[in-house]
């Protein structure tokens, strides 16, 4: 049942990161962006999408982490 579990992941992680691959190889239009004055230099769309991916996935967890952690120490005072 492990190695079954494991393979299954193994498989869903493949496919996911063939949909990447296959997403930057259709999207390599240059594009510029400018958010609040800041500008970037022009790169294809496919990376900006990936580099804002990574950095929701990076964001994410760290923002659950430390609200999670907050409502701990709420609960903990009502206690």
């Amino acid at each position: 049942m492990r190695n079954l579990k494991r393979v299954l992941l193994a498989i869903v992680v493949l496919l996911l990161v063939l949909a990447v691959l296959a997403f930057m190889l259709e999207n390599q239009q240059s594009v510029s962006l400018l958010f609040l004055g800041w500008s970037v230099p022009q790169m294809p769309v496919s990376l900006v999408m990936v580099l804002a991916l990574l950095f929701g996935m990076l964001i994410g967890p760290i923002l659950g982490w430390f609200l999670g952690r907050a409502s701990r120490s709420s609960r903990k005072r009502l206690v």
